[in-house]
């Protein structure tokens, strides 16, 4: 029910209970009045028939009372006069003419208690207020009662019964109380209607505020309010406005650069707040999202954290992170389908050995075969053709770094389509997270490794120490430190520069890293001394390698601009735990070997022996 009809009805209800109340206490008043009126007129009668008969008693007229009555009778407002004598007037006078006897009990009572009786009773069909006033002998006044009568002061003489018409006053209250109706239901419809013109725009506002409220819930701020009048009503339009205007202004603030910052422009249809919030809502899950990757130690935890937005939040089952690596031209597959270090599924293995074959990668452009099917030759459809697919290239200091594959079933393309710069927005973000994971991570391996023959160096065998002793003591395996040093190496340099000293190492660092297993680990201990670790090795195998690589440095030419070079190497083997239990003490004693092998005419392997820890030239 609208607002005016309720005000209607409300303001109806209380005119018709105020019209009411007022009928009521009209009639009431109209009868109280009625009754006053016709008994002040009885008694004014029945005292002038009381005088009247006393004075024709004084006069000697008494016998002529029925003339008198009768022009009583014809008095307006008089219906009929009666008069009653009492037993002590029987008495003295007698009975009187016909009808002057009492009648009724009430004339009887009347006469009887002395005490006047009024009722209203109905005549003929007329309406009639009859009063019943009784004559009592007084001895006041001149003449009095008891000069005429013998009785004593206070008996009942007679009474006098008037009858006065009620209908002519009926009449005139029911005349009355309807013009009276009438005037109150003129007036209330008056009011009623200047109540409709009052309320008017106050309904119109309520109309056209729940028609803006509507609009605002549906996304559009555009909707404004009439003002039609200049009071209260009028400011709460102009101030709705003023309020509408200014939401839309911000609202379309926010949006344009919650577009911005998602590089997304937002469509003009639909709900723009639910969209812009969305936006926001999706920013604030980026921004956490990025702080947690800030916080990873490495790439491949946020790889995995990548992996889960992509399951967990999009809902994609299949999909592909590849790591570019340009210096090598290579893709490495990171996470496929939510599984980290799995195999490549959804792309030609060609990828992985010719980045260049990767549409995304070559381009780096967003590869899109929702709308383009097949414009990427390297797909490959486990599923027969039902699929599709979305790639999106990470771009990190100007080049490709990674590539986000999407696959989805082909009628859920579009979906995926709809939900690309949702994502888009999580790889931007961690694009140069990626990039400073993988700049820190070069510069840990650059800190790790020599820089001229690309071996591990002492720092990195400090670090990797814990590890390695570790990985032993659990598995209750040994392994042999071999301690390597180039015999006369100081003369390379002396004769030949250090360029040529330089191309000795080098061609040195590769005998070594050939003649190890890829579990073995090769570092460059300082200089022209290596330290090689070969893991579950005991000693004699140990000794067996470091012969071979012994007498395949000498074997070795070294091609130099005016000469070819021969070199020879010293070979000191000592073993974990078997000769010590401390890693860099059995660092120490393949030392000792080292130095043993020198001092028998180097060019040799020399097994570390406790005897030699007790040499004093050797400690």
């Amino acid at each position: 029910m609208s607002l005016n009809n309720k005000m209607l009805i409300f303001f109806g209800a209380i005119i018709g209970a105020l019209m009411l109340v007022i009928n009521v206490l009209s009639f009431y008043s109209f009868r109280q009045f009625s009754l006053y009126t016709a008994e002040r007129h009885a008694l004014s009668v029945a005292e002038t028939v009381r005088e009247g008969l006393t004075e024709s008693m004084i006069n000697g007229t008494i016998s002529r009372r029925p003339q008198f009555l009768n022009r009583l009778r014809s008095v307006p407002g008089v219906q009929g006069v009666h008069v009653v004598r009492g037993p002590a007037m029987i008495e003295q006078f007698g009975r009187g003419l016909s009808g002057e006897s009492p009648v009724s009990d009430i004339e009887k009572r009347v006469l009887v208690e002395g005490k006047p009786h009024f009722e209203i009773i109905t005549e003929d069909g007329e309406i009639v207020y009859r009063s019943i006033v009784p004559y009592i002998a007084t001895a006041q006044g001149t003449p009095n009662c008891l000069s005429c009568h013998k009785v004593s002061e206070g008996t009942v003489l007679g009474a006098v019964s008037v009858d006065i018409p009620l209908g002519e006053a009926r009449h005139q209250a029911i005349v009355t109380m309807v013009l009276v109706n009438v005037s109150m239901l003129i007036a209330a419809l008056l009011s009623l209607l200047l109540l409709r013109r009052l309320m008017a725009p106050l309904v119109d506002t309520a109309n056209a505020l729940h028609q803006v409220v509507t609009q605002a819930l549906s996304g559009s701020f555009s909707g404004r309010i009439v003002q039609h009048t200049s009071d209260e009503v009028g400011a709460i339009s102009g101030d709705m406005n003023r309020f509408m205007a200014y939401l839309e202004k911000e609202l379309r603030s926010v949006s344009t650069q919650v577009s911005e910052l998602m590089g997304q422009p937002l469509g003009t249809a639909g709900n723009q707040l639910v969209a812009t919030t969305e936006m926001v809502e999706n920013l604030v899950a980026v921004a956490k999202f990025k702080q947690a990757i800030e916080e990873d130690q490495n790439k491949q935890d946020i790889y995995r954290r990548l992996a889960e937005v992509l399951k967990n939040k999009y809902d994609y089952d299949q999909f592909s992170i590849y790591e570019v690596s340009p210096s090598k031209n290579r893709i490495t597959p990171t996470v496929v389908d939510g599984e980290g270090g799995a195999p490549c599924r959804w792309c030609d293995a060609e990828i992985l050995v010719d980045a260049g074959a990767c549409r995304a990668r070559r381009t780096g452009h967003e590869v899109n075969a929702v709308d383009f099917p097949g414009i990427c030759t390297m797909f490959r459809d486990e599923a027969g053709g039902n699929n599709t697919h979305l790639c999106l290239p990470i771009s990190q200091s100007g080049i490709v770094g990674c590539v986000v594959q999407i696959v989805v079933p082909v009628e859920q393309g579009q979906l995926a389509k709809l939900m690309l710069p949702f994502v888009a927005v999580y790889l931007r973000e961690a694009a140069p997270v990626l990039e400073a994971k993988r700049l820190m991570e070069h510069l840990r391996e650059s800190s790790l490794r020599d820089a001229m023959t690309g071996l591990y160096n002492r720092r990195f065998l400090e670090e990797y120490v814990a590890t390695l002793v570790a990985a032993a003591m659990r598995k209750k395996t040994p392994f042999s430190v071999l301690m390597l040093d180039l015999d006369h190496f100081k003369q390379v340099n002396d004769t030949f520069g250090h360029e040529a000293g330089d191309r000795v190492l080098k061609v040195l660092a590769e005998i070594l890293a050939k003649s190890i297993r890829n579990s073995d680990l090769l570092i460059r201990y300082g200089g022209e001394e290596f330290l090689i670790i070969l893991l579950e090795t005991g000693p004699d195998a140990a000794l067996h390698v470091a012969e071979n690589i012994r007498s395949r440095v000498a074997e070795t030419k070294i091609p130099l601009p005016a000469s070819l070079l021969q070199k020879t190497i010293s070979i000191g083997v000592a073993e974990f735990p078997t000769d010590a239990d401390n890693f860099w003490q059995v660092v120490k004693f393949a030392d000792v070997a080292l130095y043993e092998a020198k001092k028998q005419g180097r060019n040799r392997v020399v097994r570390f022996l406790p005897e030699m820890w007790s040499d004093p030239e050797n400690c």
